[in-house]
């Protein structure tokens, strides 16, 4: 871990010097970094963009987001007012000043891409290319938050609809949790287990609960990750997590079953050491029953 920290440090130091991210005059404008990104995420909008929506997908404290806006304001680049279809939403559009700035970023940004790859060979850039993308897609892995969650939260609700709706759509004969295979919301509640949710910069992105059992056995339900971030090991990451919970609640077996549509689940229970045991319950949409010592 310590190689490993050292390691990002050095990344960090390197791409901020080589992107100008320390300099206070970003590609060479009148203004640092950060207010030419908002300007950049406000302009490439048709219509404007809600600043609840922008504070979320900058990740942004509220009162530095307000900062930014008013300098980009006072600049005559943009303008705050309310949403002409919801009074309440308060939304970030750029003027004539800003639109043209906005265009003039775009080119400068196109030709500070070219510098940084000119310099290389087509093969370094393709490795660049490709390395930047795993980069990007860890970045993206690190931003998510697994936490434990009330089972009727809002949260919860998303996520177990969302959940239920795929099995619907995958499963050869639908999905109805009312005949069976959905565990009850009090059965994932402490004590008699627990609920896990994922988040991405406030949007529900995966779950994972625990449901206690007589024996030294838990049961290990609702695993789901949503489509945008499928390839990130969110899935894996949630076993783990319910796993380690388990551990400390003193339980000697994690159990599960699945459907045998589900061919990534199957992949991933064997890869995580579950074993294919018999049929333990009498779950009708199920066809593998798995299970892991710990």
């Amino acid at each position: 871990m310590t190689e490993d920290v050292a390691q990002v440090r050095r990344f960090n130091r390197a791409v901020t010097q080589r992107l100008g991210v320390l300099q206070d005059q970003y590609l060479a404008r009148d203004r640092p970094l950060g207010q030419a990104r908002l300007l950049w995420e406000i302009g490439r909008s048709d219509g404007g963009v809600d600043i609840r929506d922008l504070r979320t997908r900058l990740d942004l404290d509220s009162g530095y987001l307000s900062r930014l806006l008013r300098a980009l304001e006072a600049d005559g680049l943009v303008t705050v007012g309310q949403d002409d279809g919801d009074g309440r939403v308060r939304t970030a559009r750029v003027t004539p000043a800003g639109a043209a700035e906005y265009a003039e970023l775009e080119s400068r940004s196109e030709d500070a891409a070219h510098a940084l790859l000119d310099p290389l060979s087509a093969g370094q850039r393709g490795r660049l290319g490709a390395a930047m993308a795993e980069v990007e897609r860890l970045l993206v892995a690190s931003l998510v938050r697994v936490d434990e969650a009330d089972a009727m939260s809002a949260a919860a609700r998303f996520a177990a609809r969302a959940y239920y709706t795929e099995l619907g759509e995958r499963l050869q004969d639908g999905f109805d949790p009312g005949l069976g295979g959905a565990v009850r919301d009090a059965a994932i509640t402490p004590p008699a287990g627990l609920l896990l949710v994922a988040t991405l910069r406030e949007e529900t992105v995966g779950c994972g609960a625990l449901a206690f059992q007589d024996g030294g056995f838990a049961e290990v339900k609702r695993v789901w990750a949503a489509p945008s971030v499928r390839g990130l090991g969110l899935g894996r990451r949630i076993m783990d997590d319910l796993e380690d919970r388990a551990r400390e609640a003193g339980v000697r077996t994690v159990r599960l079953d699945t459907n045998g549509n589900l061919t990534e689940a199957i992949a991933l229970y064997r890869k995580l050491g579950y074993r294919e045991v018999e049929r333990y319950n009498d779950n009708p949409y199920a066809h593998h029953w798995f299970a892991k010592d710990l």
